[in-house]
């Protein structure tokens, strides 16, 4: 990609540099002609640092009496959040009921967020808690084929797998319910498929590599225990000590996890009230449809016979 440069001139800045200069010189420096000797010398400083991929360059020169910034950025262009939306938009064109779509896309901003800080890095058990989240909130949803496929899109719109998803959330839900509360901390110990990248994990969340802490990877944590029926609070902390994540952080997010579910049930309830109250109301004018028909019938019958 192109680096883009942007260059900032501080004239002002160079010429009062210069004029407090020759006034700080002896006038026999002067006379000698310091202004040819001064063209004559190329003084230049250059600082360069990197940042998120930008890298910065700042370099003064005497003989232009200028300060010069370019900025180059060298990093792979990140999405912003309206294309994440607008991706996720453009792979399901279907309406989707408000009280679904207003978590979906606040949802989607956040794992945005997630998605593109510098030391993501995707791995099961966030994947595991991801599904959790989105199966509990699209449950009972008006059509399973639908459900799957705003799953896909969704997970498409972040450039990601929504199979890799699929497939690692359920390896991890077969190999937690075949835990103890006693294996499911233990995990280090042994070799296995799960257990590897469980390793893995622990050593990225331990300074070793790429590792950022989200929701998603609580909620994660919180369904291995419910599927291991490992319900002593002691597990939830030997686990996260295990895997070198701070314990504290999890128990705030699971908070927030519970709030969720206890608010997307009461919502879910006042939608099914509203849906059977509708229902009843379709089938009242349909029945006073069928007598009035009823009726009309029986009057042109009676009209009939009266002629």
């Amino acid at each position: 990609m192109a680096a883009a440069v942007a260059s900032l001139c501080f004239s002002a800045i160079g010429q009062s540099c210069e004029k407090r200069s020759l006034a700080s010189l002896p006038a026999t420096a002067t006379a000698r002609g310091f202004g040819s000797n001064f063209e004559g010398i190329r003084f230049r400083s250059s600082v360069l640092s990197d940042y998120g991929g930008v890298r910065t360059s700042v370099s003064t020169s005497n003989s232009s009496s200028r300060m010069v910034v370019r900025c180059m950025c060298s990093a792979v262009d990140v999405p912003t959040v309206a294309e994440t939306k607008q991706n996720f938009l453009t792979a399901y064109k279907r309406p989707i009921p408000s009280i679904y779509n207003t978590v979906l896309q606040e949802l989607l901003v956040q794992q945005h967020l997630m998605r593109y800080k510098k030391f993501y890095k995707y791995d099961p058990v966030f994947a595991l808690g991801f599904v959790t989240v989105f199966d509990q909130l699209m449950e009972g949803y008006q059509s399973d084929e639908d459900r799957e496929t705003i799953f896909q899109a969704y997970i498409r719109a972040l450039n990601e797998d929504p199979e890799q998803y699929r497939v690692d959330a359920q390896k991890l839900e077969e190999w937690a319910r075949n835990q103890s509360s006693d294996s499911l901390v233990t995990f280090s110990s042994r070799g296995g498929e799960i257990e590897d990248k469980l390793k893995d994990i622990a050593e990225r969340a331990g300074g070793k590599g790429s590792f950022s802490y989200s929701r998603f990877f609580a909620v994660g944590l919180f369904r291995l225990l419910e599927l291991a029926n490992a319900t002593e609070p002691t597990v939830l902390d030997k686990l996260c000590a295990a895997l070198n994540i701070n314990k504290r952080s999890v128990d705030r997010d699971l908070d927030v996890y519970r709030n969720l579910l206890s608010k997307l049930v009461q919502a879910k309830d006042l939608l099914k009230e509203y849906v059977d109250r509708e229902k009843k109301k379709r089938e009242e004018r349909k029945e006073s449809q069928k007598a009035n028909e009823a009726i009309t019938k029986c009057v042109g019958e009676y009209q009939e016979v009266g002629q």
